[in-house]
């Protein structure tokens, strides 16, 4: 294995890193700023406000996109099996 493949790898595996955790965190991030200026237009500064929904949140957009982790972590499982293979 050269460097330009194990450079591949790595790319890939930082994209993998960002499509499994992408989702849940733009979601946590747009909940976030919604209460939060909610928060500054009511100015209720409850602590709990701003945390049950984006734990909601975050759960539900989770268990949405299951699929499309359980996909992309299992093509990148096969393609580093593919290549302990080849060697």
């Amino acid at each position: 294995m050269d460097s330009a493949s194990t450079i591949e790898i790595a790319r890939t595996a930082m994209v993998l890193v960002l499509t499994v955790a992408g989702p849940m965190l733009i979601a946590g991030l747009i909940v976030g700023v919604l209460v939060g200026l909610l928060q500054a237009l009511t100015q209720v500064q409850e602590m709990t406000l701003t945390f049950v929904p984006k734990l909601v949140v975050v759960g539900t957009v989770l268990l949405l996109s299951l699929p499309m982790i359980g996909h992309a972590l299992s093509a990148f499982m096969e393609r580093i099996a593919d290549l302990i293979v080849a060697g």
